[in-house]
């Protein structure tokens, strides 16, 4: 389910259940599957877009990926080694190779600390540079990020919205990674400075050959950047494809749906194109339907898809989905 490459990073089964207690002695009463079973892979240099509604698990996945998470079951197997149950001390040299950016810029720095010992940290736990040198590779990676280097005495709350994120960019450089997730890296800015993080973003991925996995809920982000999309609905993928193919295709019924909402800025295309407004509220994942998890609201569901898990299969070169009637089109 990738271009060809050298495969970077691949995730097998992977399930992700949280438990849930109840009363005094804590007991298990249930499970919340936030992640239920998902495959797949990213190549080298390569940028592949998660997106799904708030609460469908694409976040969750990041967090197992950084081992943020210990997974229920499953395999992450990264630059050809599993690390899906590391230990913490067998973790910390792989860190080094995975950076994070997080959704929020003002809650994911310290703001206590100066911006240059913001980025120094992860230098300085990893034993990347000697410490003579450690405020000239730090003045390096604010101005690979379009900072001032004579900004690393300030603190967090001297800089506006769009630097903090440059900030948390620099800081998940520094350790000279080759993969970075990014999680809903633009979602707390405004337009215009979410256009000019998206360029900075494939500037760099060009010039350090990154590999990105970037979880949005944004649709029109993630086509500009990604260079295949995986859709996700109530912790499964259920279509993945290259990002041209899903915007101008879109096979499962949920991606149809989701797309009709993105707005065309062709007026009149936009008058004229039809709606598809879902019916019904996301199902909980304590207690997720039986058979295809969206058949619920689902407009072209029939019988078996109460009964049948659809599994994804490539209903053209490249394209797989997660739906019984995908076929018929």
């Amino acid at each position: 389910m990738n271009p060809d490459g050298q495969v970077l990073l691949e995730v097998r089964n992977l399930k992700m259940y949280f438990p849930i207690l109840r009363g005094i002695l804590e007991r298990r009463v249930g499970e919340i599957r936030a992640v239920d079973d998902v495959s797949f892979s990213l190549s080298t240099g390569e940028t592949l877009g998660l997106v799904g509604e708030t609460g469908c698990g694409k976040t969750t996945i990041g967090r197992c990926i950084l081992r943020l998470y210990t997974p229920t079951s499953g395999r992450i197997v990264f630059d050809g080694r599993d690390i899906s149950n590391l230990p913490e001390r067998e973790m910390r040299t792989i860190r080094r190779k995975i950076g994070v950016v997080f959704q929020d810029p003002y809650s994911s720095l310290n703001p206590r600390q100066t911006a240059g010992s913001i980025v120094a940290d992860p230098i300085r736990v990893h034993n990347v540079t000697k410490k003579s040198e450690l405020r000239d590779r730090v003045g390096r990676l604010f101005a690979l990020v379009g900072l001032d280097p004579s900004m690393m005495d300030r603190v967090p709350h001297e800089f506006s919205g769009g630097q903090r994120q440059r900030l948390a960019i620099a800081r998940a450089l520094a350790t000279e990674p080759s993969l970075i997730v990014l999680d809903e890296p633009v979602s707390a800015l405004d337009v215009s400075i979410q256009a000019q993080i998206i360029n900075l973003l494939e500037d760099l991925q060009r010039t350090l050959n990154l590999t990105y996995l970037f979880i949005a809920h944004d649709l029109s982000v993630v086509q500009h950047i990604s260079d295949r999309v995986a859709v996700m609905y109530l912790g499964r993928i259920i279509e993945i494809t290259a990002s041209e193919e899903l915007f101008q295709n879109p096979l499962h019924p949920y991606t149809q749906a989701l797309l009709s909402a993105v707005p065309i800025p062709d007026p009149l295309l936009e008058r004229k194109r039809q709606r598809i407004v879902l019916k019904g509220e996301v199902p909980s994942p304590a207690n997720p339907p039986p058979g295809c998890h969206f058949h619920p609201r689902c407009m072209k569901a029939v019988a078996e898809c109460k009964r049948q898990k659809p599994e994804l299969e490539e209903v053209t070169a490249g394209h797989y989905v997660a739906c019984l009637r995908a076929k018929e089109g």
